[in-house]
């Protein structure tokens, strides 16, 4: 495959930082949005440093702010062309009790999980149209799949999202784009170190023994590595025939 213009979000760490790795090892142009400026940058430089020839940019952007989605897309545009490789992983959860979720809880996951990745979709797609060829991949999570205790914002989130991808594949898929989800388990991430850490706060339990209980819930008995997500997301790439799926990375947890 030629050098394509990609855009992955959430990608200063965790599965994003991963999927921008992957993309840039085969040699794309690759840019990396995320929130943090010192944050990005310096994902930017390390990826620089690894890059197979393609070009590495880093960009700023508050995905749950609307103007900056378009500024973000304009940024790529002008120093790399058209988005023609969109991942959409930026991200959040939070664990609590459906009658102990507050609405600023609720809002801000559909915010950040489900509008912020429609408003990627929406402006990366007319370009892409126009090309006859585009790659959209948005990283949901087994959770869309399956309903699960205590995060009932983040359950109804995820179920949005991978709606969304369905419609798209399904409106699109005579236009040369591909729209796919990915949906990982429990991946060693810093999100998940975070969940570790609310799970021994609530229980009294030590943190290993947190991070046990989350790796014993998939059946390989480990969380998921980064990468294994980052080539589940340059499968949905490089393959045209995968369309509206939602591709389980999770150790067989949902079979499908």
């Amino acid at each position: 495959m030629s050098a394509r213009v990609c855009l992955v979000t959430g990608a200063s760490r965790g599965i994003g930082r991963a999927a921008a790795e992957r993309l840039a090892a085969a040699g794309h142009h690759v840019a990396l949005a995320a929130r943090s400026e010192r944050a990005v940058a310096g994902a930017a430089e390390t990826l620089n440093a690894r890059r197979g020839g393609g070009t590495v940019l880093g960009v700023t952007a508050d995905l749950t702010v609307a103007s900056d989605v378009e500024r973000m897309f304009g940024e790529v545009e002008r120093a790399l062309g058209p988005v023609e490789v969109l991942v959409a992983n930026a991200g959040a959860g939070v664990a609590a009790p459906l009658v102990d979720t507050t609405d600023e809880q609720w809002q801000r996951l559909i915010e950040l999980n489900l509008t912020a990745p429609f408003r990627c979709v929406r402006r990366a797609l007319p370009a892409m149209v126009e090309a006859g060829w585009g790659r959209i991949v948005v990283i949901a999570s087994v959770v869309a799949k399956r309903g699960e205790s205590q995060v009932s914002a983040y359950t109804a989130s995820k179920h949005g999202v991978l709606g969304l991808v369905r419609a798209a594949a399904a409106e699109y898929a005579r236009t040369g784009v591909t729209v796919n989800a990915v949906c990982p388990g429990y991946v060693d991430t810093p999100m998940t170190a975070e969940t570790v850490a609310s799970i021994s706060e609530r229980s009294g339990r030590g943190i290993d023994e947190a991070r046990q209980l989350l790796a014993r819930r998939q059946p390989i008995g480990r969380l998921i590595d980064p990468a294994e997500v980052a080539d589940a997301v340059h499968f949905c790439v490089v393959n045209g025939g995968v369309n509206g799926q939602g591709i389980n990375v999770d150790g067989g947890a949902v079979q499908s």
